[in-house]
């Protein structure tokens, strides 16, 4: 098993950059891809970037190109997302997630593990 533990969130006004993290710990050789999701209350949840462990291939969602980064440190098993030009509309639960599933999928049913989230608010 991979357990993914995030950390970062927290209230910030519009406009204002975050750095969020997850941290990888199991099998982490297991992994093929790691991604960033989030939930806004009542919607579904949706893809925002993923990036493969072996390499350094990435994909962003259109609603955050440009304004989010995927990154990642394999010698610290963390994965990261970068936060900038934030708006009210980034308000959501943030989680990360694994892949064992070759490329990188928006779909978070090929997603294997589940971080436990963490809440990003953005103010105006």
């Amino acid at each position: 098993q991979v357990q993914l533990v995030e950390s970062g969130g927290r209230l910030v006004q519009a406009g204002g950059s975050l750095r969020l993290s997850c941290v990888a710990s199991g099998r982490t050789f297991s992994i093929y891809s790691m991604g960033w999701f989030r939930q806004a209350p009542g919607k579904e949840r949706e893809f925002v970037a993923a990036i493969t462990w072996i390499g350094s291939s990435t994909k962003h969602a259109d609603s955050v190109k440009g304004r989010f980064t995927v990154s990642k440190d394999n010698a610290k098993n963390t994965l990261y997302l970068q936060m900038d030009s934030l708006k009210d509309d980034d308000s959501a639960v943030y989680y990360c997630a694994s892949s064992q599933t070759h490329g990188i999928t928006v779909n978070p049913e090929s997603y294997d593990y589940w971080g436990q989230g963490t809440q990003v608010t953005v103010s105006s």
